[in-house]
């Protein structure tokens, strides 16, 4: 039977059910505490509570919807105060509620602003706080605001964005990080200090072109810290009183990943001052870090990769681990020593899995790029119990988002409906992406459009040049950032069968003109100030009359990051040249789609499209 018509398994409905994952895990007195998308109510977040002796309680009934919107892109949505209350942000007023133990929810905050990144300490809740102003204003501080009821008290104000609040341990002093437009938090941060008292401040670490991460307090003069000054994101430890901050365990590795969401942290303090802690290339590893002697032991457990947020209670670490053919799991790991790690699966992916004949292998490979660069993918061949992946197969070349983001091998069953249907998928960390320290991550400054197409258009060439792929049987697709190098590859080269963008840019003034406050100066890192010449040789729109292969696009309908506009306007002028293309849009779709049958829809399209051009 021909590949891409193999039969399989694994239907668009599994595909969209599947997108049910944990995270925000945290961890207090023996409960555990995390967030679970529901894409079968319409996309929302709820939070689940385990209790110490197994008991699970779905904490908010529908519609409740625990999200924030802080920078758009939102992060962890809510806090558990020590008594097992929970303070949480709800998406459609964006206001903080406080939930308590008989389940009686009530508004703490009044409408109109957004709130982030959310600790409880001393019955306040501190956190970010995103204030929308006439004008398209947009202005942050740190704020308290008492559990109890009453207003917010703004205690550090003055740049642009806020990460990361934490109180010292006698609660006089207040770390947290800031950065400024034009730079994103990979770019440059710095971890500051605050007197509550007086409001004294001072920096710590960090700088224009150094980007300070997840501080956490060892004791009331010394911080954890994680920065990129060695070129690779690592723990340090840092005085607050002065002085260069000492490397806890020097590697040519990553211990965190980039700043898109708020309220994560990629470590955690144990009882006994050691350091649960997430490191590697690509996927993160858990570990125990010795601060003292710099010793770092990595657990033994069942999953490659962990989501780069951990929480720590005593000698148990508890976070959210996967692996190619092992869904998103809260997982509690105990880390005493002299005891046998226990792990324990609190909760997975509830929709079940295929029989793991039908799922992929994922392999790193390295492959070359142009100028004797190397380029980073994971290779997932065909994988069917009854068809062998021998010989060249279509291939769908996947280009991740951000663009400063990653590929990981964490199951994907979007994948698995590909390669069980015999279409291969190569996902590529092109030029610009994470995970492979900050040279390899900067090789896309004022490159856009170019240093990750010729990375992509690369990746098409190793796969023929291998026998993974015949040539003419090659897709590209991608989402957001990866819309646009999908688009922009398809102008340039024509190495591809075709291409499928979800919500990519495809123009950039009308990108710089319409997108929030945080990505608002990103582009001018990324290609370069706005020029409507340098623009018109790099934005797909302005180059569409290279294209030459049918395209795919989906766009939903209130996007806040990529306007529709993009997608149609791209879309139109590809018809008007007489280019197969179709466009899709969805009404309450935003950036990434979060319904079930907006997945599934847009997934089923996406298949009869290879179909089609893999004939």
């Amino acid at each position: 039977m021909p590949a891409a018509l193999w039969p399989s398994p694994i239907s668009t409905s599994d595909v969209a059910r599947a997108a049910v994952r944990p995270a925000w895990p945290v961890v207090s007195g023996g409960a555990a505490w995390w967030t679970e998308d529901r894409p079968g109510e319409g996309g929302r977040t709820t939070i689940v509570r385990l209790t110490a002796d197994g008991a699970r309680t779905e904490l908010l009934p529908p519609p409740w919807n625990a999200r924030t919107r802080v920078h758009e892109y939102g992060g962890r949505p809510y806090a558990v105060t020590p008594g097992g209350d929970v303070v949480f942000t709800e998406l459609t007023d964006q206001r903080l509620h406080t939930l308590d133990r008989s389940g009686e929810i009530r508004p703490l905050t009044a409408e109109g602003d957004r709130y982030a990144d959310l600790m409880v300490r001393d019955d306040q809740v501190w956190c970010v706080r995103e204030r929308h102003l006439d004008g398209g204003k947009v202005s942050r501080s740190i704020v308290s605001v008492p559990v109890a009821g009453g207003e917010a008290a703004e205690q550090v104000t003055g740049h642009d964005f806020y990460a990361f609040p934490t109180l010292s341990p006698d609660g006089r002093l207040l770390a947290y990080v800031c950065w400024n437009h034009p730079r994103m938090p990979w770019h440059g941060t710095e971890l500051r200090v605050t007197r509550l008292s007086d409001g004294e401040t001072w920096t710590v670490a960090g700088g224009p072109s150094e980007s300070v991460l997840a501080p956490q307090w060892r004791d009331d003069g010394r911080l954890y810290l994680i920065s990129d000054r060695s070129g690779w994101w690592n723990l340090y430890a840092a005085d607050i009183g002065g002085g260069e901050p000492e490397p806890l365990c020097p590697r040519e590795e990553e211990f965190a990943w980039p700043l898109w969401y708020l309220g994560g942290l990629p470590y955690a303090v144990l009882a006994d001052g050691r350091l649960t802690v997430l490191h590697g290339r690509g996927d993160l590893r858990l570990g125990v870090l010795d601060p003292l002697t710099g010793v770092l032991t990595d657990l033994d457990t069942p999953f490659p990769g962990w989501a780069p947020t951990l929480a720590a209670d005593g000698a148990s670490v508890l976070g959210i681990g996967y692996g190619p053919a092992t869904p998103m799991s809260v997982t509690r790991v105990t880390t005493a020593i002299g005891t046998p790690g226990g792990i324990e699966v609190l909760a997975a992916d509830p929709g079940g899995l295929p029989d793991p004949a039908y799922l992929p292998e994922p392999r790193a490979v390295t492959l070359p790029g142009e100028d004797g660069r190397e380029v980073h993918a994971f290779l997932y061949p065909p994988a069917h119990p009854d068809h062998a992946a021998d010989g060249p197969h279509p291939y769908v070349i996947f280009v991740h988002g951000g663009p400063t983001a990653h590929a990981t091998t964490a199951l994907d069953l979007g994948k698995a409906f590909l390669t069980s249907r015999g279409i291969g998928v190569l996902d590529v960390n092109y030029g610009g992406s994470t995970g492979y320290g900050r040279a390899y991550r900067e090789s896309l400054k004022g490159q856009w459009g170019l240093a990750d197409v010729a990375d992509t258009v690369a990746a098409a060439r190793w796969l023929a040049a291998e026998g993974h792929a015949d040539p003419g049987r090659i897709a590209v697709r991608g989402g957001s950032a990866g819309g646009w190098t999908v688009m922009a590859a398809c102008c340039r080269s024509g190495a591809f069968a075709g291409g499928v963008s979800y919500y990519g840019v495809s123009a950039l003034g009308p990108l710089n003109a319409h997108t929030h406050d945080f990505e608002s100066r990103y582009v001018e890192w990324l290609v370069g100030p706005e020029d409507p010449q340098l623009y018109a040789e790099r934005e797909p729109l302005a180059l569409a009359g290279g294209v030459s292969c049918p395209m795919l696009l989906l766009q939903g309908l209130d996007d806040p990051v990529v306007p529709p506009e993009q997608s149609a306007a791209f879309a139109e002028t590809l018809s008007e040249r007489g280019i197969p293309c179709t466009y899709l849009a969805f009404d309450g779709e935003a950036h990434g789609f979060r319904r079930t049958e907006t997945r599934s829809t847009a997934l089923a399209a996406e298949l009869a499209f290879y179909q089609q051009i893999f004939r």
